[in-house]
């Protein structure tokens, strides 16, 4: 079945930003799609504009190759007859209706019997069936956000849109309902856009990923494609690659590009088409750390340096370093510890050349 998505759109906002948003997303059965960008690039706007909540929004959208937004021939489809299912970033659930009146609120069609057996098997599936008479006052955060996910579910819409699932909860309860919120999206079979500024939601949650930057969305690809090779410099920020170095072409030989940034040379694969100036893009993990200066090694970059701070993350630590140009590696605690890793400290930085992602200025 054909359910791609495509959509041209634009929204005006007085004094205010402007969205012009195009794409073409293939949303294959429970695949999932993240619109992925910082607050305030346009996301929900566009999300609420493929719900059908927001009129003033013009252009084309195409479901499947249904239109449910045509201006140009006045064509609008209201969002009951869009059939899409809704996650509001505060749930947004009904204080004074149970949560099997919650879970069944879409289903006012169907008779009682079945209404009643419907809202079972959702709440069933996603583990809320001994909440059903309780009402949201009486939930936690994480049984809150199952149960808007269960009214989502229930009318079986044929696109569910999540607008930052996960924003509401606290830092732990985030962690716990990351994989159990895509094991729920990826089980429903129903193909499903999640709006998230969070880069680790977007690994965690998503099959593809849209990257919206000032009301345009800039790249469109696999999750991990995109963040390990973005195709220009503000995706790159935008994804989190933590070094960004301004580079110029030396050379280019058996399928190798040299390009110094500073007094620095570095390898890397030649992308092609890359000019006289550009940029280097190294995600820290990419940048293995060892003794100084350094024994043998694959990596044609080897590079010396002195720890200028160290930043404990967790269970990983973040290290940035001078090596005539600034660089930051991010390595387990462990690794830290064995390494004596703390400012004045001088060790060497290595990094293969296919971890150095060259892009065009």
């Amino acid at each position: 079945m054909d359910r791609s998505l495509t959509f041209d759109l634009a929204r005006e906002f007085p004094g205010g930003p402007s969205i012009r948003a195009a794409a073409e997303l293939p949303l294959d059965d429970g695949r999932v799609t993240v619109l992925f960008g910082p607050s305030g690039s346009g996301k929900s706007t566009v999300l609420r504009a493929l719900a059908g909540l927001d009129r003033d929004a013009t252009g084309v959208i195409r479901f499947a190759g249904d239109p449910w937004l045509d201006s140009a021939r006045a064509l609008f489809v209201p969002p009951q007859r869009r059939h899409v299912g809704l996650l509001f970033q505060e749930y947004a659930l009904f204080p004074h209706l149970s949560v099997a009146a919650n879970v069944g609120y879409g289903l006012f069609a169907l008779p009682r019997p079945d209404r009643e057996e419907r809202v079972r098997i959702v709440a069933d599936r996603l583990r809320i069936g001994e909440l059903l008479d309780r009402r949201p006052s009486q939930l936690s955060g994480g049984q809150r956000q199952r149960v808007a996910l269960a009214r989502a579910l229930a009318p079986s819409p044929r696109l569910l849109l999540l607008d930052e699932p996960l924003s509401a909860l606290d830092a732990p309860t985030r962690e716990e309902l990351r994989a159990e919120l895509r094991h729920s999206l990826e089980g429903s079979g129903i193909p499903a856009i999640v709006v998230t500024h969070d880069r680790v939601e977007a690994l965690a949650l998503g099959d593809r990923m849209a990257v919206m930057i000032d009301g345009e969305i800039r790249q469109v690809g696999p999750v991990q494609e995109l963040f390990t090779t973005p195709t220009d410099l503000a995706v790159a920020r935008v994804v989190g690659t933590e070094n960004v170095l301004p580079v110029r072409l030396v050379r280019i030989a058996d399928g190798l590009a040299t390009v110094r940034a500073g007094k620095v040379e570095l390898v890397a694969l030649d992308p092609g088409g890359l000019g006289p100036e550009g940029f280097a893009c190294i995600r820290a993990e990419e940048v293995v750390l060892e003794e100084a200066p350094g024994g043998a090694s694959s990596a044609r970059n080897t590079l010396l340096g002195v720890v200028t701070s160290r930043t404990d993350e967790g269970a990983l630590v973040r290290v940035r370093l001078d090596c005539g140009l600034p660089l930051v590696a991010l390595v387990t605690r462990p690794g830290a510890e064995a390494l004596g890793l703390a400012p004045g400290r001088q060790v060497a930085a290595r990094v293969k050349a296919p971890a150095v992602r060259l892009v065009g200025r």
